[in-house]
C-alpha cells in the first residue's frame, strides 16, 4: 500500500506543534501543498519554507475568514480541524465564565469557522475531506475538565451530523480520538491534574496510562498517519466515524492504582 497526496491541497489548523505539526509534515512529505496557522509565530517558523503559514487566533471568526479567503483562492481538498486548548482543571463551580467561553471558542467554535469557509467549495466540486480532532474526553466523562469535555462532545456531534449533511455531496467527515499523546500539551495536562489532586506528576502519568487497555501513550506521528490514510483514496468510503488512536481508553480518571484498590 502506497499513500500519495500528490496534487492535493490541505489546511491544518494549529500546525506549529504537536499533532498539527506532525500532520503538516506527513502531508508535505507525501506531496500535498500544505497550509497551516498558529497563534505562535516561533513554532510556525520551524516548519519547512514551502508550507504556507499564517498567524491566526482561531477563536476569532474574522481572522479565520481572512486567511481562508487566501487559502481558498486555488481550492482545497482537505481540512484538518486540529486547534484546541486544554481549558481549566477545576471543579465546575470554580470555572470562570471567561475560561468556559475561551475553551469553547478554540475547541469547537474554530471548527465551525473553518468548516463554514470550506464547505461551499467542497460542495461545488463534489469532493472534500474534513478531519476533526476530538478527544477521549469527547466520548467519555472527565471530572474537573467540564469546559473541555463539553467542547469535545460537541465536536463528536458535529462530526456525526456533518457526515450525514454533507455525504450526498461526496464530502467525508471523520473524527479522531488521540488519547494520551506525548508532548508538551500532555505534560501540561498532567501537571495541572497532579496539582489539583495533590499527587505527583509521575503518579498521574501512570494513572493516565492504566486508563487505557494497552496502558500506553502515543506519538503525534501516529495521529498524522491516520489522518493521511483517511484523506487518501484508501479512505474514500470512510465517513461519520470517531476513530481512536489511543490504545482503547477505558477511563480518563482512574481513581487509584490497581494495587491500592
Amino acid at each position: 500500500m502506497k499513500v500519495s497526496l500528490e496534487g492535493k491541497r490541505a489546511f491544518v489548523s494549529a500546525g506549529g506543534a504537536g499533532m498539527g505539526r506532525a500532520t503538516c509534515l506527513a502531508m508535505h512529505k507525501l506531496g500535498a501543498k500544505v497550509y497551516t496557522c498558529d497563534i505562535n509565530e516561533e513554532v510556525l517558523d520551524t516548519l519547512p519554507d514551502d508550507i504556507t503559514k499564517y498567524i491566526c487566533d482561531v477563536s476569532d471568526p474574522d481572522e479565520v475568514d481572512r486567511i481562508m479567503s487566501e487559502v481558498m483562492t486555488d481550492g482545497l481538498d482537505f481540512l484538518v480541524n486540529n486547534a484546541g486548548i486544554a481549558g481549566p482543571t477545576a471543579p465546575i463551580e470554580d470555572v470562570t465564565v471567561d475560561q468556559w467561553r475561551q475553551t469553547m471558542a478554540v475547541c469547537i467554535d474554530s471548527q465551525f469557522f473553518f468548516t463554514k469557509n470550506v464547505v461551499p467549495h467542497f460542495k461545488e466540486k463534489k469532493q472534500g475531506t474534513i478531519i476533526n480532532l476530538v478527544s477521549a474526553a469527547g466520548i467519555l466523562g472527565f471530572p474537573n475538565r467540564s469546559p473541555y469535555v463539553a467542547a469535545k462532545w460537541a465536536v463528536t456531534g458535529l462530526v456525526k451530523t456533518l457526515a450525514m449533511e454533507l455525504g450526498p455531496d461526496n464530502i467525508r467527515v471523520n473524527g479522531i480520538v488521540p488519547g494520551n499523546v506525548n508532548g508538551e500539551r500532555m505534560d501540561n495536562v498532567i501537571s495541572a491534574h497532579a496539582k489539583g489532586e495533590g499527587l505527583s506528576e509521575d503518579y498521574v502519568r501512570d494513572l493516565y496510562a492504566i486508563g487505557t487497555s494497552m496502558q500506553c501513550y502515543v506519538d503525534p506521528e501516529e495521529i498524522a498517519d491516520l489522518i493521511v490514510f483517511l484523506c487518501s483514496d484508501y479512505g474514500k468510503h470512510i465517513s461519520g466515524q470517531i476513530i481512536g488512536v489511543d490504545g482503547n481508553t477505558e477511563t480518563l480518571f482512574p481513581r487509584m492504582m490497581e494495587e491500592e484498590q
